[in-house]
């Protein structure tokens, strides 16, 4: 799949889970482009939400794909019930890898019913762009990016996030992200006209 889309010219980016190296050494010969595996949390409450990988694991992920050539996408997740020392800690961590990552995902928790987080309450959009004002400022060169838990956010509390560092977003036609709720391209296209942000224009004129 990383060939095919390659060859259509494409910027490939993957989400997989774990990786050795040699996976990763793979992936960058198939011509992938990045490769996104966040950190959701900090190391002390990784093991409050997830069993099946230690926050190690995901360390050890991140260095196979920096060390394979791969642009790195590692974020976070808020609402999980940490506390603001985990936020800390986990922006610390992403802030001293021997690379900031070129892309930080920032996600409010998506609470879909029947999951274990579905009563958590909903992220206050201040906490979002307090994790936007703290990524831009300690890793100044990282795309940073609004990802999940937009639908639930006005368009002011999202231009909030954007005058405090924000500069990418995940859109599409479709009126979800994967599985959850997302603003449709249209209704961002209307937003961004009205807080006059236009499209980043790459060397090659493509649009981003």
């Amino acid at each position: 799949m990383v060939e095919g889309v390659n060859e259509l010219g494409l910027e490939v980016c993957c989400t997989l889970g774990i990786l050795s190296q040699s996976q990763a050494e793979r992936l960058q010969k198939a011509g992938l482009y990045a490769y996104n595996h966040n950190l959701d949390t900090s190391k002390d409450h990784n093991d409050q939400i997830i069993s099946t990988r230690t926050f190690d694991d995901r360390l050890k992920t991140l260095s196979h794909v920096r060390k394979a050539g791969i642009s790195v996408c590692s974020g976070g997740i808020i609402g999980l019930g940490e506390t603001h020392q985990d936020r800390i800690s986990m922006l610390h961590t992403l802030a001293t890898l021997p690379v900031h990552p070129e892309s930080v995902p920032f996600n409010a928790l998506a609470r879909v019913e029947g999951t274990p987080l579905a009563d958590f309450p909903k992220v206050d959009p201040w906490e979002m762009v307090r994790m936007i004002a703290t990524a831009r400022i300690i890793m100044p060169k990282a795309m940073v990016r609004l990802s999940a838990g937009r639908a639930e956010m006005s368009t002011e509390e999202q231009s909030w996030c954007f005058m405090a560092g924000a500069n990418s977003i995940f859109t599409s036609e479709s009126e979800k992200l994967l599985v959850t709720p997302n603003p449709r391209l249209a209704d961002d296209r209307k937003m961004f006209t009205l807080l006059g942000l236009k499209p980043m224009v790459l060397e090659d004129q493509s649009v981003v």
